[in-house]
């Protein structure tokens, strides 16, 4: 036993003397990495990417509960990682993109859906390790979120123009490497009244991968 244990000391101290030694992000595991929860970090400066989840939409509804407004079956994000600390902790991403596509409404009054865009990006998103996984989306330096649905109507098109200025909440998993949000208002700031006076956003996006890496591997949150 006696032996074994100065064998033990010994590699230790070998592993320190000649540098081995892993860095504190190895050690304990990042909050995120690709692969696996044991697999790499990722980089800051990596860009993660992801559509929506397979047979879902994105929707912005009348209510928390509701299904009258608009649906969206594509949509997509870009973002970019700019820090990645050793867990436990949160790490960050700048959210550069955010688009909608294939937009379909159930207004009364509205024929069809000319766009969707999300306005005053970048956005920053935090990522925490914390139960559940923790999403905090909040605005930029621009200081709030916005986003503009122009609709098509039988007379003519309107622009509802939707703020947020304190943030959106959403969970990540590793089930699928998803990221998600679920009913999270955005105030009306302008726009007629055929605009809804909160647009509640939900939209679940997986797998999300980190396009840096070769392969393109999917995200984990540890």
């Amino acid at each position: 036993m006696r032996i074994r244990r100065t064998l033990a000391t010994t590699a230790l101290a070998a592993l320190a003397l000649t540098g081995a030694a892993v860095s504190p992000a190895q050690a304990a595991g990042a909050v995120l990495t690709t692969g696996g929860p044991t697999g790499p970090a990722v980089a800051v400066g990596d860009v993660l990417t992801a559509n929506l989840v397979s047979g879902t939409s994105a929707t912005f509804y009348n209510s928390a509960t509701g299904t009258t407004g608009v649906k969206c079956a594509a949509s997509s994000f870009s973002a970019t990682v700019t820090s990645n600390p050793a867990a436990p902790g949160s790490a960050v991403e700048r959210l550069d993109t955010q688009t909608f596509g294939s937009c379909t409404s159930n207004v009364v009054g509205v024929t069809g859906v000319k766009s969707v865009t999300v306005t005053s990006l970048p956005f920053t998103n935090t990522v925490s390790d914390a139960a559940g996984y923790p999403v905090k989306l909040t605005p930029g330096a621009a200081g709030v979120m916005g986003t503009t649905v122009v609709l098509n109507t039988i007379l003519g098109s309107i622009s509802c123009n939707y703020q947020n200025s304190t943030g959106i909440n959403g969970n990540a998993s590793n089930t699928g490497n998803t990221i998600g949000f679920k009913a999270q208002p955005f105030t009306l700031a302008s726009g007629p009244s055929l605009c809804f006076a909160t647009g509640y956003f939900t939209a679940t996006y997986g797998p999300v991968v980190d396009t840096s890496v070769a392969g393109s591997p999917v995200l984990f949150v540890n």
